[in-house]
């Protein structure tokens, strides 16, 4: 489960931004990690007390979402990423982006992430990937690995890029999302998620919940929560999904940053305080 891996969604969000080091938020970034967590906070000794109690059911859903998304060739949605994270007070803020996403198996991807905060783009073509800044006209380019599975984890290794829905983009989303997994259950269903009715399923492993809403009709994610046990807050990282088309037809030049044709080159690398201490698994974005 690559929210297992200890990356924290406050830092994926913004890694992707990091990247050109131009940006509001890497600022925003290295404050939070240089604020003092509140009076008494610590990160609280967790027995979690978890068997393997694995519900078939829950299972089944998992599977059936995965299978949905492996199966398909190509990919398009939208997605709200919400991360909390504390103020000076001690209490949590949030903080928002919104990324629209297309993706081809087995070698493309683009992220198209216009706010809140500095614009970015990322390009991905079986060759090379790159990071453009529309505000700043800069643009990192980097060689690629020749898949999607292996340039997620290599973005990772190389920028401290990451995205909060990288489990649902790999080849096989539920051997991500079953590592290391302890606890699956069903809590019910909603008719509010996504405007249509989800089943609800919990997975929990000994770092992290995860609360996933999905569709009971087309099996699409409409949304996951994480918290983390080891977070002083337990604070909430959020990322709804929506728009959602497979399998449409993907224009040509769709993987190609056509507008940074011009942009000032910048060397593709994150600063090294924004990386987390550890990063993805190898299972985590393979």
């Amino acid at each position: 489960m690559a929210y297992a891996a200890g990356t924290r969604l406050a830092s994926i969000i913004v890694c992707g931004i990091l990247l050109l080091a131009i940006s509001a938020c890497a600022q925003n970034a290295q404050t939070r990690q240089a604020a003092p967590a509140p009076s008494g906070a610590q990160a609280p000794e967790v027995d979690l007390g978890l068997r393997f109690e694995l519900e078939p059911q829950a299972l089944a859903l998992l599977k059936a979402m995965s299978a949905r998304l492996a199966a398909a060739k190509t990919m398009s949605f939208t997605a709200v990423a919400t991360y909390e994270s504390p103020a000076r007070t001690g209490q949590p803020l949030a903080y928002t982006t919104l990324s629209r996403v297309t993706m081809q198996r087995p070698d493309k991807l683009r992220v198209i992430t216009p706010y809140d905060g500095p614009p970015s783009e990322f390009y991905y073509n079986g060759k090379s990937m790159a990071a453009f800044s529309p505000d700043a006209n800069t643009i990192a380019v980097s060689q690629a690995p020749p898949t999607l599975d292996a340039m997620l984890k290599a973005a990772y290794d190389s920028a401290a890029i990451y995205f909060p829905f990288t489990d649902l983009i790999v080849a096989d989303p539920y051997k991500d999302m079953s590592e290391g997994l302890k606890l699956a259950f069903v809590v019910g269903q909603s008719k509010v998620i996504g405007h249509t009715t989800t089943d609800i399923v919990v997975v929990a492993n000994d770092t992290v919940q995860v609360q996933l809403w999905i569709g009971t009709a087309d099996h699409l994610p409409r949304m996951m929560r994480a918290t983390y046990f080891d977070e002083p807050g337990n604070y909430r990282h959020n990322v709804e999904l929506s728009d959602w088309r497979l399998n449409a037809a993907v224009a040509p030049g769709t993987f190609v940053p056509q507008r940074a044709a011009k942009a000032r080159k910048i060397r593709f690398a994150a600063p090294d305080s924004v990386l987390p201490a550890s990063g993805p698994s190898a299972g985590a974005a393979r």
